[in-house]
């Protein structure tokens, strides 16, 4: 027990130096990188999903229905005889799926 309170010479042992910095990562994880993660994974699954006919909503606030899939891209209808080409990873969500700020 005494190897870790205190080494033979009376330096205090490493591991309790660095105590505080791992409970600080750890936290982090937790409370930071942990739930993006799981956001990132919901958001690629959701993109996956999308299909022809689909309404959404971009990053940048243009709703449209998708017209058109290509491996990167979505072709989005915004009107009658506009289309517009989107990246996929900037369609933020499908119409109907978003839910409120409170």
């Amino acid at each position: 027990m005494e190897f870790f309170l205190a080494q033979a010479d009376g330096a205090p042992n490493p591991f309790i130096q660095f105590l505080p910095f791992i409970l600080l990562i750890a936290a982090f994880w937790f409370l930071l990188i942990a739930p993006q993660r799981k956001k990132q994974k919901e958001h690629a699954r959701m993109i996956s999903e999308l299909k022809t006919g689909d309404k959404v909503v971009t990053s940048g606030g243009i709703f449209g229905t998708i017209s058109g899939v290509r491996p990167d891209r979505f072709q989005i209808k915004v009107d009658d005889n506009t289309r517009i080409d989107v990246l996929k990873s900037f369609v933020q969500s499908r119409q109907g799926d978003e839910t409120p700020n409170k």
